[in-house]
């Protein structure tokens, strides 16, 4: 017969419980007297980047990513290496690198809405393949003196590429688009990723062409970026879903979402400030030291990228990016302030470690925003116009930079990058004030 379970009893004249026996395979419940229990303590907080990356699959689809991102910041330095050490003429890879950017500004928003109705796997390959051709090819045209019209040709064939940061960045979102926190995370663990590859891609570029010989970063870099989209697009447990088209229905263009016409403004304006800061810097400086107090910039960002996504997440992305732009626009002045103060590019070392610093948090909310504005459907494509707005305004920066300093003087120059993040800040602050 099962013992029958009875509750503690107090006395009616002792100030201490007197506990009734009860078997030892019996439950107990108390009904009084003090508790010696201690309290729970409280868990040490988890690092946020540990539990980002606790999820299966993420390490091995963020190494492809980080793998296949390098090359972007190689390609172009690689491109102008080779074809001026080999065709003597700066201009003309200055003219072959400037086609194949407006050629990927063309191409590369139609990869991506391929890639989100039919699969990130589906897609990247084939889209990666004529890339790779093209570089090789643009290789064997410089090794084998071809016409310069081919040199055009074979590098706007790596237009194709497809968008490794945006398929990242949708892979997170279809992971923790029910954990701000974590996405927060993030989004800026891939800004931060971003700036590593662009601050590292150059240097080993330039390290490549001149110790070997000036094809060596062409190719290295192809075959990056081929093995880095083969390993991305290998974990398919982590990829979104697809998202087919409904016969008759005429999907919603990103460019259509609420606030995205604002967005691609702020992005345009920032991707200014980064063209204008490079040209001011480059003429301020000897290639060497530019590329060295240029690198500080990305540093400055990659390190504040990391530190914001240990911070919590906005709970209004939209309220938040006018701030981070305005404090952009208030450390961009700093680099003014140390060219106006002396003739010695050192100095805006300092300076433009500490402006790097604002652009992370800005482009960080700024995505963020199109995260939550564009239909999950069409992310990779939204993040990719918004890519290309920020391609656009790094050449109109750079062209507005190049202007002011053969105008004006390169102190000068470095009040663009100033003018183009207060652009930006009121176009964010226009679009918080007059919400569709």
């Amino acid at each position: 017969m099962p013992h029958e379970t009875r509750p503690l009893t107090l006395s009616a004249t002792a100030e201490t419980p007197v506990a009734v026996p009860i078997p030892d395979d019996g439950p107990v419940r108390r009904t009084g007297g003090p508790s010696t229990s201690r309290p729970p303590s409280r868990p040490p907080r988890r690092n946020p980047y540990a539990r980002l990356f606790a999820a299966p699959g993420t390490r091995a689809f963020t190494a492809g990513g980080l793998l296949a991102r390098l090359p972007m910041g190689m390609f172009s330095v690689s491109a102008v290496i080779m074809i001026a050490t080999t065709r003597g003429s700066y201009a003309l890879a200055g003219a072959v690198t400037a086609t194949g950017l407006i050629a990927t500004a063309l191409v590369a928003p139609y990869t991506a809405r391929l890639v989100d109705r039919h699969g990130q796997a589906r897609i990247a390959v084939p889209a990666t393949v004529p890339a790779v051709l093209g570089s090789i090819a643009l290789v064997l045209c410089v090794r084998h003196d071809a016409p310069d019209w081919t040199l055009f040709a074979c590098y706007a064939a790596t237009a194709t590429t497809p968008n490794v940061g945006g398929m990242s960045r949708a892979r997170w979102t279809h992971l923790y688009r029910s954990e701000p926190g974590s996405l927060h995370t993030a989004n800026s663990f891939e800004q931060a990723a971003d700036e590593l590859c662009f601050m590292i891609g150059p240097v080993l570029a330039a390290l490549l062409c001149s110790t070997l010989f000036p094809e060596a970063g062409t190719l290295a870099a192809a075959l990056l970026l081929l093995t880095g989209v083969l390993v991305f697009t290998a974990q398919r447990a982590t990829e979104p879903p697809r998202t087919p088209r409904t016969p008759g229905v005429r999907a919603r263009s990103p460019l259509r979402a609420p606030g995205m016409p604002g967005l691609l403004v702020v992005f345009l304006a920032t991707g200014a400030v980064f063209g204008a800061m490079e040209i001011a810097t480059v003429a301020r400086a000897t290639a060497s030291s530019a590329t060295l107090v240029l690198a500080l910039q990305a540093t400055g960002s990659f390190l504040a990228g990391l530190w914001y996504g240990s911070r919590p997440a906005a709970a209004d992305p939209g309220r938040r990016l006018p701030l981070c732009l305005a404090a952009m626009t208030g450390l961009m002045s700093l680099p003014f302030a140390a060219a106006a103060a002396t003739a010695s590019v050192w100095a805006l070392a300092p300076a433009l470690l500490l402006a790097g610093m604002a652009t992370a948090p800005a482009m960080v909310t700024g995505m963020a925003l199109v995260q939550l504005r564009v239909p999950a459907g069409r992310l990779n494509e939204g993040m990719t116009v918004v890519v290309t707005a920020l391609l656009g305004g790094i050449a109109g920066g750079s062209a507005a930079g190049g202007w002011t300093t053969e105008h004006l003087g390169p102190t000068a120059a470095f009040a663009v990058p100033i003018a183009a993040a207060a652009l930006a800040t009121a176009a964010a602050w226009r679009m918080r004030t007059h919400r569709p």
